[in-house]
């Protein structure tokens, strides 16, 4: 049995007076017209070579002992050879990501960025930005807080948690040695069928535009003077239009009038560039035709002229190679970063084979296809960047700093938001709450996995790897079996996931039993939903929850007991074939490490569902 994690709403209070008082650096102020002068000197001093550089992001895998810049030897550790390449020979200027798609300890993290920051600095001693996906927590780093993902802490129209929720994150990464976190996601989510629509806030643009507010002052401060070191780095994505894709599919083209970019995608992004957001990075997609990555209508016109934005802006994931081994839009990776480039884009994220984009940008700007310009301009965007994060004074923080690190008090803030985004669909002849004297049977397969709970980018990428990073949590099962008594409940899954296998694959696992059992008790609690993943491999072609569920809820719907669905999932699946049947439906989201125990509290009466 896990330990019992149940935390009261009226728990502790926050006190984050702490983030401001208790670093042991003394930040160096630098006056505005002095950066911006030393900017422009340090500009002036860079080869065309160190500049490019400063424009290239890669992956850590590329700098890691390994086969090859794929993957990386466990434990990891840096190869002197690769890093002398990358930061010697070409002048890297950031990394991002973690290696072998895992988490890692805060000590790990500060060992593998000081070494890089010493290895990268170059002549002119610039350091290097790090930049990784803090989605819902510290997403790579052991032992951090993780939070409901964003749909479901737009269901708690909580600000103040949110705010919360995104200052936590930022201590946390920063614990790691990280200042920059490419989040928030301020994507509409309309189209239930796109496989990230659980990194939105929802279709509402007025909840978004207000949510994301006040994620950016939870990640960058009231001020945003995100060189305090328990603040971040924020990056809106995805600039623009990013999850309305025509298929319902990632990255596939989007038909978007002026007017619907205008009265719904933008307000979100405007406000928060108003609200002084560092970072942009582009929709991997097509607009009408035009990947996002060429459009200087987009990136330059709309971006910097007419909403004025003066922070950094990234690509996404291998965008520029999309150009033209995707798009074909380009005949080479030569022409596709002159047209990234002159569309505006600052820094490429790479990831692995940087070293076409850096001879190529060189040959191009040679060749006057690219201005000096361009270059300039892009680079002092980098350097501002880097400067505001006060890397030039301290390059890395120390997890030794940062004592409130998944902390109780942290812990209780993911507690709360898991049960303030907690939303009731249904209750049927008042079902909810139970008597805690029932016997009851837990079943489907959400009812015993942590993966389930959290969702994609928690641990891993795809958030396969939760069960080995959140062994002290609660799943529903677990928190159930605190709160009533593990004799008084049942566990048998009827259908499981194939954990090694893609989200939708599924199996009966005793379902028969479970049906049975179902007689036996006096209530069941079916847990369906999904399993994780995000991005493409989480594509759909059908909205209906599976087929095999569906039978196991018809079946254990027939066997005449009180039934409460919970559904575990990151959108909305059609139910209707099995709805009427069910009296009490209950919708958790991906709640986080902590929605087991906020879940269980709601069941039994302790909590009341707000979301």
């Amino acid at each position: 049995m896990r330990k019992n994690l149940r935390f009261s709403l009226m728990g502790a209070i926050f006190c984050f007076f702490i983030f401001g008082s208790s670093s042991s650096w003394s930040q160096t102020k630098i006056n505005k017209t002095d950066a911006n002068k030393k900017i422009a000197e340090l500009v002036q001093k860079m080869t065309l070579e160190e500049k490019v550089g400063q424009m290239a992001q890669i992956t850590l895998d590329v700098i890691t002992k390994g086969n090859n810049r794929f993957s990386s030897f466990e434990p990891v550790a840096l190869d002197p050879v690769a890093m002398k390449k990358a930061f010697e020979e070409y002048k890297i200027g950031s990394v991002l990501n973690t290696a072998n798609n895992r988490a890692r300890t805060p000590q790990v993290w500060h060992q593998l960025i000081t070494q890089i920051q010493d290895a990268g600095k170059g002549r002119l001693n610039i350091p290097v930005v790090y930049g990784i996906d803090a989605i819902h927590g510290a997403t790579y780093t052991v032992g951090a807080t993780f939070f409901p993902q964003q749909i479901g802490q737009a269901a708690s129209r909580n600000r103040e948690l949110v705010k919360k929720a995104a200052q936590i994150t930022a201590y946390e990464t920063r614990a790691s040695g990280i200042p920059w976190s490419f989040s928030p996601v301020l994507d509409l989510g309309p189209d239930p069928r796109f496989p990230r629509i659980w990194e939105t806030y929802g279709e509402d643009p007025y909840l978004d535009t207000q949510l994301g507010v006040q994620v950016i002052k939870g990640y960058e401060g009231e001020n945003n003077n995100v060189s305090d070191p328990f603040h971040v780095a924020s990056c809106l994505k995805h600039f623009l239009g990013y999850q309305v894709a025509f298929s319902g599919k990632d990255r596939t083209p989007a038909i978007i009038s002026d007017q619907q970019l205008r009265e719904y995608h933008l307000p979100a992004f405007k406000a928060a560039i108003d609200a002084g957001a560092h970072s942009i990075m582009i929709n991997s997609g097509l607009i009408n035709g035009i990947p996002v990555h060429a459009n200087p209508k987009i990136l330059t016109q709309l971006l910097r002229n007419e909403l004025g934005f003066k922070g950094l802006v990234v690509t996404d994931w291998g965008d520029i190679e999309n150009l033209y081994k995707r798009d074909r839009i380009a005949r080479n990776n030569k022409e596709a970063v002159m047209i990234a480039i002159n569309a505006g884009v600052d820094m490429s994220m790479i990831a692995y084979q940087y070293e076409p984009f850096c001879d190529d940008l060189v040959a191009l700007v040679k060749e006057g296809k690219v201005k000096q310009s361009r270059i300039d301009d892009a680079v002092t965007h980098i350097l501002k960047f880097k400067y505001e994060l006060g890397l030039f004074e301290t390059p890395v923080t120390n997890f030794k700093d940062y004592p409130k690190f998944g902390s109780k008090e942290f812990e209780q803030a993911a507690y709360q938001t898991a049960a303030e985004s907690i939303t009731l669909l249904k209750n049927k002849d008042n079902v909810l709450p139970l008597i805690k004297g029932l016997k009851v049977l837990v079943t489907g397969p959400n009812a015993n996995s942590m993966r389930t709970l959290n969702g994609g980018w928690t641990y891993s990428w795809q958030g396969e790897k939760v069960e080995e990073f959140a062994a002290k949590y609660n799943t529903i099962l677990e928190a159930v079996q605190n709160k009533i008594g593990v004799e008084n409940v049942k566990f048998i899954p009827g259908v499981s996931y194939k954990m090694d296998g893609k989200y939708f694959e599924e199996y009966a696992d005793q379902m028969e039993k479970a049906i049975d059992e179902a007689k036996e008790v006096d209530a069941v609690i079916l847990c369906l939903g999904e399993n994780t993943y995000t991005e493409t491999p989480g594509n759909l072609s059908d909205l209906y929850l599976s087929d095999l569920q569906t039978e196991f809820a018809k079946k254990i719907a027939a066997a005449g007991k009180k039934v409460i669905l919970v559904l575990n999932d990151g959108r909305s699946r059609i139910i209707s074939k099995f709805e009427p049947m069910i009296p009490s439906i209950i919708d958790i989201y991906l709640p986080g490490n902590f929605g087991g125990d906020a879940l269980a509290d709601i069941l039994f009466g302790d909590v009341n569902p707000s979301g």
